[in-house]
């Protein structure tokens, strides 16, 4: 397999700004506290998804991690709680932070804040990443409709553990088992977040190309499904499809069009403006750089 998570690649590459909305949205700020709390933190949420300023929430992330940590140390067996230490952690190391060694720090406590949700919402599902990949698929089966949240949550921590270690090979070999589990996400409910787990199958399907084991064409139809789900209100899913895809096959005419097409869209819609609004730069990157690409 060829090594496409380089350290230089980390920030924004391997499922982009998807996990902020993953991170701060679908429900999990809501479920962040007691009900006497619970308003602040889902009017916490809105703003966050709701903002225009990337910047602000980058600045303003490193308190709510805090937070979070705080409210799992109250309550470590609230699975809900895990699940949105998950999110944030993974979502802020992944978007925000550029030096390698805090983006380890960050992804570890991520992945371990996901298997922990996941193994209080099934003790069946307790160190379920650790043995043979047949093993895995063999307890992946166990996985109910009522597991979803937790699965992909955990299964996206996992994802941003191996991309903050792109240059260990033992993690990379992890990649198979997190395909896996958003396949099984899909199984149980397709149109789970919106359908934010074609995005991250989309990109495993791209990672690398035909001759060495990709499967771009089967990506294809993960990003257009992403799509179709959400709407088209979910910018990043055509962001990730011209990045991963098209660029992948040189298709240039459908890397522009798609990334023409983010650019034209309203950024600003309830619970995405700011994914919205971090597709939108990123769009005008990839186009700003496209001549020299292709």
């Amino acid at each position: 397999m060829t090594h496409s998570l380089s350290p230089a690649d980390r920030p924004r590459r391997l499922l982009g700004a998807t996990l902020v909305a993953i991170a701060l949205g679908l429900g999990g700020c809501a479920s962040l506290v007691a009900s006497t709390t619970a308003p602040l933190a889902v009017n916490l949420s809105r703003a966050i998804l709701d903002q225009t300023d990337p910047e602000t929430v980058q600045d303003g992330a490193p308190a709510y991690l805090l937070l979070i940590d705080s409210l799992i140390a109250q309550n470590p067996k609230d699975a809900d709680l895990l699940i949105a230490g998950a999110r944030l952690y993974g979502a802020y190391a992944s978007v925000f932070v550029t030096d390698p060694a805090r983006a380890r720090r960050l992804t570890e406590r991520a992945r371990d804040y996901g298997d922990r949700a996941l193994c209080r919402q099934r003790r069946a599902l307790c160190g379920v990443g650790e043995g043979s990949h047949d093993d895995y698929l063999q307890r992946l089966a166990e996985v109910r409709p009522a597991d979803v949240a937790a699965l992909y949550a955990q299964a996206g921590a996992w994802a941003g553990w191996i991309e903050a270690r792109g240059d260990d090979w033992n993690a990379i070999a992890d990649l198979p088992k997190v395909e896996a589990a958003m396949r099984r996400v899909v199984e149980l409910d397709e149109a789970h977040a919106d359908g934010a787990p074609y995005i991250y199958l989309g990109v495993l399907m791209t990672l690398r190309p035909p001759a060495l084991g990709g499967r771009p064409e089967e990506g294809r139809r993960y990003f257009e499904r992403a799509i179709a789900l959400s709407q088209g209100r979910d910018l990043m899913a055509k962001v990730q499809f011209a990045r991963r895809y098209a660029r992948l096959t040189f298709d240039r005419e459908l890397h522009d069009r798609l990334l023409h097409e983010v650019l034209a869209a309203d950024a600003r819609a309830p619970g995405l403006t700011l994914i919205n609004t971090l597709a939108q730069r990123q769009a005008r990157e990839l186009l700003a750089g496209a001549d020299a690409y292709f």
